[in-house]
């Protein structure tokens, strides 16, 4: 069988395929620069041969916020949509010669508790997009971008094409402000490493086979949400 010829893709060209695929952002990290995620949360835990990480993002409007279902019905389409835009973009990738794997809006996380990191899932999309330099993880422990605040959702595709990396963002977001953290009514934002452990998880369940989410405020209380 012959080897399928690769064509020449640079970093504007994928991002290009991102905006096509309805992304309002889309940043590119180097699979190198995952040193600090744990083990089972790097980009080469699900594809060895990923050399970039392309970050898909778009926004959604904060009118959900008005409405329990509606956000909670926004929410479940954003990750559809999302989901969808990764493998958009896979393909087109896939058909210029190169190998990739798409990553749910679902994603993963990592935190660290105790002193030790622990993952869930797979790479986490927020760090993900941090080292992509689409925004920085605030105290909500939701990314946070300059123009969208954290109205983003997320999706990633990974790729042994060797892209030009964007840079991390050098900012500080959150600044002194601690009005997430006072607005949680369980405290979960009180301690970083422990995030996992907290009981925001007693405001989702599932209903339908599908997420319905209860409480939003580390959201809503945050300066950087768009009105």
């Amino acid at each position: 069988m012959m080897k399928k010829v690769k064509t020449d893709i640079d970093s504007l060209i994928v991002k290009k395929y991102g905006t096509d695929a309805g992304a309002d952002v889309v940043g590119i990290a180097a699979s190198k620069d995952f040193g600090l995620a744990p083990d089972g949360s790097k980009p080469t835990d699900m594809m060895p041969e990923c050399r970039s990480v392309i970050v898909l993002g778009a926004t959604f409007s904060p009118e959900v916020f008005k409405d329990i279902d509606e956000y909670t019905t926004s929410r479940n389409e954003m990750v559809s949509a999302m989901t969808d835009m990764a493998k958009e973009v896979a393909k087109r990738i896939k058909a210029d010669g190169y190998k990739t794997k798409a990553i749910s809006s679902t994603g993963g996380k990592w935190v660290e508790v105790e002193g030790r990191k622990e993952h869930f899932g797979n790479i986490s999309l927020k760090h993900a997009a941090e080292i992509a330099g689409l925004g920085v993880i605030g105290k909500n422990y939701l990314l946070t971008n300059p123009r969208y605040g954290n109205l983003i959702w997320l999706s990633a595709v990974l790729t042994d094409a060797e892209l030009e990396p964007d840079e991390k963002l050098q900012s500080d977001m959150c600044g002194n402000c601690n009005k997430c953290v006072k607005a949680c009514p369980v405290g979960a934002l009180d301690d970083p490493a422990s995030f996992e452990r907290k009981e925001c998880r007693n405001f989702f369940k599932i209903e339908d086979n599908k997420l319905r989410i209860k409480c939003y405020l580390c959201r809503t209380v945050c300066p950087r949400t768009p009105a």
